[in-house]
């Protein structure tokens, strides 16, 4: 039995965990206001929010219920755009009618579930970070201006009336932003005991373990209705980030979003949010997760080839058993991987970088965000003065599997970051590399595509000694 709360209704079905919690809104419960656009977490029209208990409140996130599982509903409260109705249009409802925000109407759903999200989960609310929300959404007919104005509108709203209300849900509910059943599901959700059987039968091995399910719930959401999963995204064992034995350890089952929040991760990565701005979109990074990005395989695996330069190890469990291995011994070929069937990717782990060291991560594709990489890199050195001690260079789009490329980094270890020695560490790079023309750019255009990343990591690393001219 699977048993969550949808809007303001209490659910309980005995439907395949696997269902695509889409499917579930729009063929079980009718409720067609959320779209089905792309199916593949692209679009944003299928965009609803994950009520999450935290202790005595409910912590919500903007998810894709194309690719959420409807067992991963079980004990939390699932809001669609119907959830936000009242008798009349609700504020951000009216402002996107107002100012023009709407036209066919086929993605408006998804945009205003977004920026009710956003409001919900944020105090403080400003309107770069309430536009910045709405960027797993897209609009084919309308422009984005009225859209931004709409949700412009509303911050002032909310700020306007920052004292009315010391509980800020209350204030909302006030301001009619969101129902008044809102306040009674934290104790709902407490009287909601969660499936003993969540997880599967215990009479046979899981087809698959599932976590955030962001690409296999795009390549193979049809097999998932007929195949015994086990959902692992609550399991706590494989999630979080901590500091043990001088290494930053990172739970398999963290989402990219967990990662780019981390206090311990913007220490040492003080541009990570920027970084990780170009995974996907904040819906996806809600819930992908490392390990997924890491199993995947994917050449152009942007978790992958940031983790690579950092000489990452990773661990493997089968329950009673564990493995480590280097990450980047863990690729052999396209797609294949050195690991067992029956084993799980528990966590990841790297050095906490020290004295004085600089990284870097770089992307090219063919739209700077919501899309995979053609071509992406990531650098981390450790310098004595100028000299660099130590380095690590990865590469993605380039091979059958993520790359390092080991004797580039070799080779610049004594070295410093002059033209001379750049130009030389290029002409090592290409001959590490073996790119593939395809739908992303010819073998040509990626090596040079790779040569410019190379070129832009030591830029940035030793501005005050490269001229740009002489590298071109």
């Amino acid at each position: 039995m699977i048993n969550f709360i949808l809007n303001d209704k209490e659910i309980k079905t005995l439907e395949n965990k696997g269902m695509g919690l889409l499917d579930f809104i729009r063929k079980d419960q009718h409720l067609t206001g959320t779209k089905e656009g792309c199916r593949e977490g692209d679009c944003g029209a299928c965009t609803v929010l994950v009520g999450e208990l935290a202790g005595d409140k409910v912590e919500y996130k903007s998810v894709n219920s194309c690719l959420l599982p409807l067992g991963d509903a079980d004990g939390k409260h699932i809001v669609t755009i119907e959830g936000f109705n009242l008798e009349e249009l609700n504020p951000l409802q009216n402002a996107m009618v107002e100012e023009g925000g709407t036209q066919c109407g086929f993605c408006t759903p998804g945009f205003i579930v977004s920026l009710e999200g956003y409001f919900i989960a944020n105090e403080n609310v400003n309107a770069f970070d309430a536009v910045e929300s709405v960027d797993g959404n897209i609009c084919r007919c309308t422009g984005y201006a009225g859209i931004k104005r709409s949700a412009e509108r509303i911050v002032k709203l909310i700020i306007s009336n920052q004292k009315k209300s010391k509980n800020y849900l209350e204030k909302l509910v006030g301001l009619k932003l969101i129902p008044e059943y809102f306040l009674a599901v934290p104790q709902r959700l407490k009287k909601i005991t969660l499936s003993k059987k969540r997880n599967g039968s215990n009479d046979r091995r899981p087809d698959y373990f599932v976590a955030g399910g962001t690409d296999l719930f795009v390549q193979k959401w049809e097999t998932m209705l007929e195949s015994n999963i086990k959902l692992i995204s609550g399991e706590k064992k494989y999630s979080g980030i901590s500091i043990s034995g001088g290494r930053i350890k990172i739970g398999g089952n963290t989402t990219v979003t967990e990662i780019t929040k981390s206090p311990v991760m913007q220490k040492y990565f003080t541009e990570i949010k920027k970084y990780f701005s170009l995974f996907g979109s904040q819906p996806i990074r809600s819930r992908a997760t490392l390990a997924g990005n890491i199993i995947n395989a994917s050449p152009i695996a942007d978790m992958t080839i940031f983790f690579l330069a950092l000489n990452s190890d990773i661990t493997f469990s089968n329950g009673k058993k564990k493995r480590k291995l280097l990450l980047r011994n863990l690729y052999k070929g396209y797609k294949t991987l050195d690991k067992k069937s029956d084993e799980i990717l528990e966590c990841l782990s790297f050095k906490i970088p020290h004295g004085n060291f600089l990284f870097n991560y770089e992307k090219v594709s063919r739209r700077t965000y919501l899309d995979i990489a053609s071509v992406n890199s990531s650098m981390y050195v450790e310098l004595n003065g100028n000299i660099i001690t130590s380095a690590h260079i990865s590469a993605g789009g380039v091979a059958p599997f993520p790359l390092c490329l080991d004797k580039t980094s070799k080779y610049l270890i004594g070295k410093q970051g002059s033209p001379d020695v750049i130009n030389r560490a290029v002409e090592i790079m290409l001959s590490e590399i073996s790119p593939i023309s395809d739908a992303r750019g010819s073998a040509e255009y990626k090596a040079l595509l790779l040569r410019q990343l190379i070129f832009s990591h030591f830029i940035k690393f030793f501005p005050e000694m490269i001229n740009v001219e002489e590298l071109v």
